[in-house]
């Protein structure tokens, strides 16, 4: 078996997404399943975890490249095997047909669709995530945060749906609730260190419109720091460091006006503000931290895009100093 067939499809890359599609027709014509309606061992072909999977992410692969043809036979075999009546296989169905819906009128035949299969059973999970990403598809960002909302009321752990809520209301400018959705998937997974950087940079984003700026920037800066703690080499953690200290640097100051600012701000006053010394600190620690991961560009950091990224930021900060 290619090991294209087993990295998920979120973490493939153009080519290797087309690699895999080509292998499709090839894979599915090899691979059995089960064609008695009560499986037998000595009668069935063997299979495992990994061989559903497989076909699984071959749909996706299929669907990302336009091979409908493919795709349907990855999900005809997913069919035969777990049932069409099975939740997930109703979930990647209604994934193929949106993919192949030809027009948007077909697409909202469908969202009427869902809301039948809904209205008869609303626990389909699979079924409501497809209406959610088909209503943002649609530009109802309205109407897919209400059923997000709806849907976390049901299953308040899905970090997934979460994450999904947050960037609708970062498109939407609500960064204090978005803030919040950040926080719920934290409860859940502490250690998550590219969530900590999401949450340093709504922070940033957001510090110019808060009563407190200084205690928000202080946040922010707090949260990149735990994403390089949880993970050492962290780019966007580094990234995002650089920036906060040296806005919040830059608000601050270095007079003594400083200190009494320093002092008397924090953020709901939990935490006070880092000194200016501290922050200075930190902003080297990052850019120093940005310059060895680009001399040292490892498989963490492979393309030369990244590369030419990095080298942006550090080119920036030289010009900063010499000003």
């Amino acid at each position: 078996m290619s090991s294209l067939f087993t990295i998920p499809p979120l973490r493939q890359s153009h080519a290797e997404a087309l690699t895999t599609s080509q292998q499709a027709s090839k894979y599915t014509s090899q691979s059995g399943f089960p064609t008695t309606p009560i499986p037998i061992p000595f009668l069935s072909s063997p299979e495992s975890t990994e061989l559903w999977s497989t076909y699984e992410n071959l749909l996706y692969s299929c669907l990302r490249t336009g091979d409908d043809k493919a795709a349907h036979m990855c999900l005809e075999k997913l069919g035969g095997r777990f049932g069409t009546n099975d939740e997930r296989v109703v979930g990647l169905r209604a994934l193929y047909q949106e993919a192949t819906a030809e027009d948007q009128p077909a697409l909202l035949q469908m969202l009427r669709e869902y809301d039948e299969i809904l209205a008869e059973n609303p626990t389909v999970t699979p079924v409501r995530k497809r209406r959610i990403a088909l209503l943002r598809s649609l530009s109802r960002e309205s109407d897919a945060m209400n059923a997000l909302i709806e849907l976390l009321e049901a299953s308040p752990t899905d970090i997934e749906s979460w994450s999904e809520l947050c960037e609708l209301y970062v498109s939407q400018g609500l960064y204090q609730q978005a803030e919040f959705c950040l926080e719920e998937i934290l409860l859940s997974t502490p250690n998550a260190w590219n969530i900590q950087a999401r949450l340093g940079e709504i922070l940033y984003t957001s510090a110019p419109a808060t009563p407190d700026q200084l205690g928000t920037l202080a946040e922010s800066v707090r949260r990149f720091c735990r994403s390089i703690e949880l993970c050492n080499g962290y780019v966007r953690g580094y990234y995002g460091l650089k920036l906060a200290s040296d806005r919040l640097l830059g608000l601050l100051g270095t007079s003594d006006k400083a200190d009494s600012q320093v002092s008397n701000s924090g953020r709901n006053h939990e935490l006070p503000v880092p000194s200016v010394e501290v922050l200075q600190k930190l902003s080297e620690r990052a850019i120093s931290m940005l310059a060895e991961i680009a001399r040292n560009a490892s498989t963490k950091v492979p393309s030369s895009h990244d590369i030419a990224f990095l080298e942006d930021i550090l080119k920036a900060s030289t010009m900063r100093r010499q000003r």
